[in-house]
C-alpha cells in the first residue's frame, strides 16, 4: 500500500513553501481529489502566512545586523573620545592622583614604567592648507595608543607649554593660529601604562 512521503523535516522554510504551492497547484481541479480536507484555500492561507512571517523574520534579521553594526561603530567612537579625554586629563593633572580621581577616572596601579615608552621622534611642522594652520608629523611610536600635543609661544620656556590637542595617529592639523606668529610644538606618546617623554620641539611660523 502506497504511503504519502512529505519529508517536511528535511525542508527549509523556503523549500517547504515551494513544495506546498506545488501540491496546491497539482490538486487544483484534480478530478481524483474533489473535496480536499483541509480545503486548498486553507492550505494556501497557511502557505501565505508562513511566507509572510518568513519575510518579516528575514527583514528583522537584517535590521538586527544593521543595528548591531551601528552599535559597534558608536561603541568604537565612544572608546576613541574617552581615550582622548583620559589623555587630556593625564596631561593636565601632572600625574596628581587627586586631580585624576576628581575627573571621575581611575588611577592606574603599579605597572610598567612610563619611561619604557619611547618618545616620538622626527617631529616636523609645516604650513597647513589654510591660513592659521600648521601640520605636524612625527614617527609612529610602537604600542602607543594616542599622542598628546603641547604648544608654546616663542620663545619656549619650562612653564610656557600648554595642552593643545590629542591625536590618534602620528600627525595632526593645528588650526586657529595667528598668521605670521611663530609657534613651538612638542609631542608625547600615550598608552595604558603611562606617557612617554616629550619629543624634541619643532617650530613654525603660521601661514
Amino acid at each position: 500500500m502506497a504511503k504519502v512521503k512529505l519529508n517536511l523535516i528535511n525542508l527549509s522554510t523556503t523549500e517547504k513553501v515551494v513544495k506546498a504551492r506545488q501540491i496546491v497547484s497539482a490538486m487544483t481541479g484534480n478530478a481524483t481529489f474533489t473535496t480536499p480536507h483541509p480545503t486548498l484555500t486553507q492550505v494556501t492561507t497557511a502557505i501565505d502566512d508562513l511566507d509572510s512571517a518568513f519575510a518579516d523574520a528575514q527583514a528583522a534579521r537584517q535590521t538586527a545586523l544593521t543595528k548591531t553594526s551601528i552599535l559597534r561603530e558608536k561603541e568604537d567612537a565612544l572608546d576613541v573620545v574617552l581615550r582622548q579625554l583620559a589623555a587630556y586629563v593625564e596631561s593636565i593633572s601632572g600625574e596628581d592622583d587627586t586631580k585624576i580621581l576628581s575627573a571621575g577616572l581611575n588611577v592606574r596601579g603599579a605597572g610598567a614604567s612610563p619611561s619604557a615608552l619611547s618618545s616620538p621622534e622626527s617631529l616636523s611642522a609645516t604650513e597647513g592648507d589654510h591660513d592659521g594652520e600648521i601640520d605636524l608629523f612625527w614617527d609612529k611610536v610602537k604600542s602607543a595608543k594616542s599622542y598628546i600635543i603641547e604648544r608654546s609661544a616663542d620663545p619656549p620656556s619650562a612653564t610656557s607649554w600648554a595642552h593643545e590637542a590629542v591625536a590618534l595617529k602620528s600627525s595632526a592639523v593645528i588650526g586657529g593660529l595667528t598668521s605670521g606668529t611663530r609657534y613651538w610644538f612638542r609631542v608625547a606618546a600615550i598608552r595604558t601604562d603611562g606617557q612617554s617623554g616629550w619629543s624634541d620641539p619643532a617650530t613654525k611660523i603660521a601661514p
